[in-house]
């Protein structure tokens, strides 16, 4: 085999639509686009554009609200954790956010890290996060271990 005779497979690569190309293409002159209005000229932008009439996004009423100062958790397992303790990569005896972060168990702290019990630990372990479901605390301390959190400050 040479290298000028190299190709694909039948049928492997679609060719690519060309539109405009003539007549002798099926989709020369118009190419797909019709005859006049706004849809055959270029620089249309119609989406969600209801002729005059107020589009059904703006007909239905808002719900909701979303808090401009909330705080984003990065949410770490109990199994997540215990994998990592396995491994090797994490030292049992002092589990802060920093050294989840170094570990590589969760990628950045936002505004702090929340242990969710999802999973089991089996290891005894000393962990030090902002937050703490119920049945995490209660999962790592059956395991004799103990979740340190920081106390709230009444504003």
């Amino acid at each position: 085999m040479k290298l000028h005779e190299l190709r694909d497979n039948d049928g492997a690569a679609r060719k690519r639509k060309r539109v405009g190309r003539g007549p002798g293409s099926g989709i020369g002159k118009t190419g797909g686009r019709g005859i006049k209005g706004q849809k055959s000229r270029s620089g249309v932008a119609i989406n969600g554009y209801e002729g005059g009439q107020m589009p059904l996004y703006q007909r239905l009423p808002k719900r909701g609200f979303n808090k401009p100062n909330r705080k984003a958790f990065a949410v770490v397992n109990l199994s997540k954790i215990q994998e990592f303790i396995d491994n090797g990569r994490l030292d049992a005896n002092d589990i802060t956010e920093d050294s989840l972060v170094s570990a590589g168990v969760v990628r950045r702290k936002l505004d702090g890290v929340r242990l969710l019990g999802k999973g089991e630990l089996t290891a005894k372990a000393a962990i030090t996060v902002t937050g703490a479901s119920r049945g995490a605390v209660e999962a790592v301390e059956k395991a004799g271990g103990s979740v340190t959190l920081p106390a709230v400050a009444d504003a």
